[in-house]
């Protein structure tokens, strides 16, 4: 094990090559790819990795991780615009393999462009990848990777996952009522702290403080999965508080406000449940793809109604979830 440990060094001594490769977690061999691979990781020049990842994808050498690492690069540089480009355009020399991972980059690229409506009709397409089985590659899990470990997730995880980035997209669009359907749909599939903020969220801007007020107390309370980890009790306090103060607000703002919020509840209790999903026109999805989602939950729990009572009188607001 020696010189192992030397991140200059551009080409180990024999008996050092596996130690060298695990530290610096950079493939062996001498293609482009490993060549880029060593300008990113090891001697830490982006611009010299992208060129390299380039003759990578050209040459057809790891095509699968060289468009998909060129473009973690380039997101790196702000150069996301191009990279969306480079994902578009050679794509299709990747297998099929590639192409969920691929999409996830593309997720994190239109995020960093503020690119929101085409981040919500790809998350929406994982989404019926999902019900149509195609997700995952057939298989109920997939190992993924993150800070260099790696886990296992479920379809259920990866559900809620994209529903809770889909919820997040809604929201950059002020699009307060879509955002908390799909954070609802997504707490029931794999529910956690940091959802139940946004949701809570949801509830502020739609003057709901009570409903918003009792999901913030759940994870003050330790009642959902991650309500320990102190950067969700703190996000959930700060909401409280930001709810106390628009309550307040309202409610001083004019006499009308006491009486206008009283009705808003009245409301809630006195119309009758409806689907989560009411109607294909709420996300201008498909019927089969809204029915797969309600046959997905009625799987996974079964003793569930399908009918739940929390969107009460949203058919009111079809125009305001259409994308």
């Amino acid at each position: 094990m020696q010189g192992g440990g030397n991140s200059k060094m551009m080409s180990p001594r024999k008996g050092e090559k596996d130690t060298f490769h695990v530290i610096h977690k950079v493939p062996s061999g001498d293609g482009p790819y490993v060549r880029a691979k060593h300008a990113q990781l090891i001697e830490k020049d982006p611009e010299a990795a992208i060129v390299l990842f380039w003759k990578a994808i050209n040459a057809g050498d790891r095509v699968d991780s060289a468009l998909k690492d060129m473009a973690v690069v380039m997101k790196q540089q702000d150069r996301a615009e191009e990279a969306i480009e480079a994902i578009k355009s050679f794509r299709d020399r990747c297998s099929k393999q590639a192409q969920e991972s691929l999409d996830n980059v593309l997720i994190d690229l239109y995020k960093k462009c503020g690119k929101v409506d085409e981040q919500i009709e790809l998350l929406k397409r994982k989404l019926r990848m999902i019900y149509l089985g195609e997700a995952f590659n057939g298989k109920p899990t997939k190992t993924a990777r993150s800070h260099g470990k790696k886990f296992q997730v479920s379809i259920k995880q990866e559900t809620s996952r994209i529903l809770g980035n889909l919820g997040w997209a809604y929201m950059q669009k002020t699009n307060y009522i879509a955002a908390e359907v799909v954070y609802r749909k997504a707490q029931l599939i794999d529910p956690d702290a940091n959802k139940a903020c946004n949701l809570g969220l949801c509830l502020i801007k739609q003057a709901r403080y009570d409903e918003a007020r009792s999901i913030l107390e759940d994870v003050l309370q330790g009642r959902l999965p991650g309500s320990d980890e102190i950067k969700s009790r703190n996000r959930a306090e700060e909401l409280l508080q930001e709810l106390e103060a628009q309550q307040s607000a309202f409610l001083l703002s004019t006499p009308l406000g006491r009486r206008v919020e009283e009705l808003l509840q009245d409301l809630e209790s006195s119309q009758p449940a409806v689907s989560l999903f009411s109607t294909p026109s709420d996300f201008n999805i498909e019927d089969d793809f809204l029915e797969g989602l309600d046959k997905m939950m009625n799987e996974w729990a079964p003793s569930r109604s399908r009918r739940l009572p929390i969107f009460e009188e949203i058919s009111s607001y079809r125009n305001q979830l259409a994308c």
